[in-house]
């Protein structure tokens, strides 16, 4: 169906080619150029109502294999497109702090919080979007390990050659792991701290016993990386994220629109099947 206005505007030029019936024979011959002309102008002025709006979002890396996933999904519903910009975090707050434009936010809640108070996105409500786990890593290919229980995690990693992990929040947290393990002094000249990205680097070149221990998603998805497990019990622990329309986004209805539907019960079920909760 056409659009409001554009309905509108035919009907006038219609009305007028209706009157040409009793003009002049120039008059008519005038109309019968100019009308199409006319028509065709409008039809491309309203073209880019008809078309599907295209949002910008920039997420926290972990949720990047579940969420493309979500992305396609909804491209596939609304024949909306998608930009997906993946960063850690702090580097998503960084960019959009330094006036990066996007639609959409997906980060942790300390961030989004952060943007809010920096009036960046909305100061409105933010919903839960999912959540992440954290577990270990190693070669495709490699021994099995158990993990299932703190003492037999502690045993694994006790007889690693080389164990990597982040320098954010995640791996601050699995350092806190081994400070409760009673481990982390002896691990220490064997531990790697990297970017968010690079913590399968060491794994991926080394010949040993090496372990990556980092967000379950991006473990589970990455090319000769085999997934152990999540961090058992009481030691594992989640990574929040929530989402939020920015405040400078040109196109806030489609951006909450997105929102609601990362929300619904078919993106859960996508994120769940992608290891986010």
């Amino acid at each position: 169906m056409l659009p409001e206005r554009m309905r509108v505007a035919v009907v006038l030029i219609l009305y007028r080619v209706r009157l040409g019936v009793h003009s002049t024979a120039g008059e008519a011959m005038r109309q019968r150029v100019v009308v199409p002309a006319v028509l065709a102008a409008i039809l491309l002025a309203f073209a880019g109502t008809a078309r599907a709006a295209e949002l910008k979002v920039m997420a926290d890396s972990p949720l990047g294999p579940a969420l493309s996933k979500v992305v396609d999904l909804y491209r596939q519903e609304t024949q909306t497109q998608v930009e997906l910009v993946l960063a850690p975090s702090p580097v998503v707050k960084q960019k959009i702090e330094a006036g990066e434009a996007a639609d959409v936010v997906l980060v942790q809640p300390d961030f989004a919080a952060e943007l809010a108070k920096a009036g960046k996105v909305s100061a409105g409500d933010r919903p839960t979007i999912g959540r992440v786990g954290i577990g270990l890593g190693a070669r495709s290919g490699s021994p099995t390990r158990d993990i299932s229980t703190p003492e037999k995690l502690k045993q694994v990693l006790l007889g690693v050659d080389t164990l990597s992990f982040n320098k954010v929040k995640s791996g601050n947290y699995f350092a806190t792991v081994l400070e409760h393990l009673g481990i982390a002094e002896t691990l220490k000249p064997k531990i790697v701290r990297t970017s968010p990205l690079g913590i399968f680097e060491s794994v991926l070149k080394g010949h040993g016993n090496d372990i990556a221990a980092g967000t379950i998603p991006l473990i589970a998805t990455t090319p000769g990386i085999k997934y152990l497990g999540p961090l058992p019990g009481d030691l594992q622990d989640y990574l929040t994220y929530t989402a939020a329309p920015l405040t400078s986004t040109r196109q806030r209805e489609a951006a909450e629109n997105f929102i609601r539907f990362l929300t619904s019960a078919r993106a859960k079920g996508m994120f769940a099947a992608n290891g986010v909760d």
